[in-house]
């Protein structure tokens, strides 16, 4: 009897700990060391929530900078890659039916996806494969577009870490308010 009660107490224990406490002082923390983060880094204009710096939206519109490709159509709870390896049929279609789109070549993160499906960023050589396209589109100097996709360049994080990148959001908010 003595040790059902204190594998009952155990348990009741840990819950509080680890289902309860645990998650809150974790979320407290995340909101006092990274509030942008914590809160979802929700781009609002106002009251009005524009889109997230961490999440892809899809843009199609050719007035537009597009994404990375997304197997799972930028859906957040279903998201994740193809699973489709080097020697598959479905995915070498897919990259062919892509590359159809920039009419012959394109830089390899418009053609293929991420592995989340919704990285929110592309590299600044697929930004300026798509600046023709969306200055036509806009009836804009290309000169100014590409200049707009420089300024959005961010370099490796911390300096080291990963590549050069251009967030999509924060591209075509800001050609929404070039004129």
């Amino acid at each position: 009897m003595k040790t059902l009660v204190q594998s009952i107490l155990m348990l009741v224990l840990m819950t509080l700990l680890t289902g309860i406490i645990y998650p809150i002082v974790v979320t407290d923390l995340s909101r006092i060391f990274f509030p942008e983060q914590a809160t979802g880094s929700l781009i609002k204009e106002g009251d009005r929530i524009l889109g997230s710096k961490l999440i892809a939206q899809k843009f199609e519109e050719p007035e537009f900078f597009w994404p990375r490709p997304s197997a799972c159509d930028y859906a957040t709870l279903p998201s994740g890659a193809s699973n489709l390896g080097p020697t598959s049929a479905a995915l070498a279609k897919a990259i062919s039916d892509r590359r159809k789109t920039f009419d012959g070549q394109a830089p390899g993160d418009l053609l293929t996806t991420s592995g989340s499906g919704l990285d929110p960023d592309i590299s600044p050589e697929a930004a300026l494969f798509q600046v023709s396209r969306v200055a036509t589109a806009r009836h804009l100097d290309q000169e100014k577009v590409r200049a707009l996709v420089l300024d959005h360049v961010s370099g490796p994080q911390f300096g080291t870490l990963g590549q050069a990148r251009v967030n999509v959001l924060a591209l075509n908010l800001d050609l929404v308010r070039l004129k």
